[in-house]
């Protein structure tokens, strides 16, 4: 993948973070609680807690904890991890720029260009002869459904910006999971 922005150049710099599903991301795992997940992004950089605001009747209260990197001017979060009272935590969001690159079964996920992206899952999918899935809307990624694909808009170009999840109280499926502040019409705006 040549780089040919700013935004592009940062990526290379990224952390690598194994993803197990169902079990977690990196130094994060699903059903820690918040204080957990403080303690374990350290490694990554500095943590802010906030309350989300209150969803629907069924989910139990939630937190949102967003990770900046150390050194790195005043930015977005590189992580975004969402825990909840019932399940612990059940979200992270890699950062299009600032997050650590993650890959499933070889496949690069974070802030590649979404139609790239597709091109490399559908390829992947049949040399393993598996599979790959779209998000409704319309983003592909591994046909996991631990990982939903979302767009971030990085300058002119729209970056992939994976969700890590499990299904949190209440919810059926990871989608019905999906924090409110990661639901903006298919786009994340940094």
């Amino acid at each position: 993948m040549p780089f040919n922005t700013e935004a592009d150049a940062r990526v290379a710099e990224r952390d690598e973070w194994p993803y197990a599903p169902a079990v977690g991301v990196g130094p994060l795992r699903f059903g820690m609680t918040v204080d957990e997940v403080v303690e374990a992004a350290e490694v990554l950089g500095q943590s802010s807690v906030s309350e989300c605001p209150a969803g629907p009747a069924v989910f139990s209260p939630t937190w949102k904890i967003e990770v900046h990197r150390r050194g790195v001017a005043p930015s977005a979060p590189a992580v975004t991890a969402y825990a909840s009272q019932a399940a612990g935590l059940f979200c992270v969001a890699a950062d299009a720029v600032h997050g650590p690159q993650v890959a499933h079964d070889g496949l690069t996920l974070v802030g590649r260009d979404l139609s790239e992206l597709e091109r490399d899952a559908i390829a992947h999918a049949e040399t393993v002869d598996g599979h790959f899935r779209y998000t409704p809307e319309g983003y592909a990624g591994p046909a996991d459904p631990g990982v939903v694909m979302r767009g971030q808009r990085v300058g002119h170009v729209l970056r992939s910006r994976p969700l890590f999840m499990v299904t949190r109280d209440g919810a059926y499926t990871e989608w019905d999971s999906l924090p409110h502040e990661e639901y903006r019409n298919g786009q994340f705006h940094a």
